[in-house]
């Protein structure tokens, strides 16, 4: 089994919702992704959604794109994002995804020895536009992610988070997330929601152990990319 992992599908198959602001290279990138992803990936292998999956509003509305990612190679685990509003109550998105797509929130899952952990998380409380809002929506993110931590098993091997908003700023200053994952052992983070321009404040490499790794669809050329896990 591989491992790869993509974020940010902003699938739009029952609505019309063109992400051309960021750049003309999200023309068609819905049949970018099934491209690279059919090429590279296997039934046996496992692929990480981290967030902003559809533009739907609903969960009738997001069925056609749920619907296409299970068409896919592989076995898909999914997070919630800022844009995915159509995450209403984890039972009724788990009732209507394909037999071959899996959501987590506040629990984890082990496939094989691997154990994959994860929240949306929120804009970080560094950032120079935080609100108050902000900083209470980021301590609840916190707290769903320590939820989910400690559903992990005790016994496996390898454990990773998938978050949507960036963990740490570019300069990797600590946070309560990442010192939340060093205490627990990680060993990578995943996360999206950075688009274009602000790819530029990414942190990616290692921190105090732990491997991070933005997995925007722009950042990736619209490809899966295949992690070191």
């Amino acid at each position: 089994m591989n491992v790869f992992a993509i974020a940010d599908l902003h699938l739009s198959f029952s609505s019309e919702k063109p992400m051309g602001i960021f750049g003309d290279c999200w023309d068609n990138h819905a049949e970018k992704i099934k491209a690279n992803w059919i090429e590279h990936i296997h039934h046996e292998d496992l692929v990480l959604i981290a967030g902003d999956i559809s533009w739907a509003m609903t969960l009738d509305e997001v069925q056609e794109d749920l619907n296409w990612l299970g068409t896919l190679p592989g076995k898909k685990i999914l997070i919630k994002g800022n844009h995915d509003y159509w995450w209403n109550g984890i039972g009724k998105v788990r009732s209507i995804l394909p037999k071959n797509v899996f959501a987590i929130q506040n629990d984890s899952m082990l496939i094989d020895d691997l154990c994959i952990c994860g929240t949306r998380g929120w804009q970080l409380p560094s950032h120079p536009k935080t609100t108050s809002d902000d900083i209470r929506l980021y301590a609840r993110e916190v707290e769903r992610l320590k939820l989910s931590l400690l559903s992990a098993p005790k016994n496996c091997q390898k454990k990773m988070v998938m978050l949507h908003y960036p963990p740490l700023s570019s300069n990797g200053d600590s946070t309560e997330i990442t010192e939340l994952l060093e205490k627990n052992h990680i060993d990578l983070c995943i996360y999206g929601h950075l688009h274009a321009q602000a790819h530029q404040y990414a942190f990616e490499g290692f921190k105090n152990g732990i491997e991070y790794r933005l997995t925007s669809a722009d950042y990736l050329d619209f490809s899966p990319v295949k992690l070191n896990i």
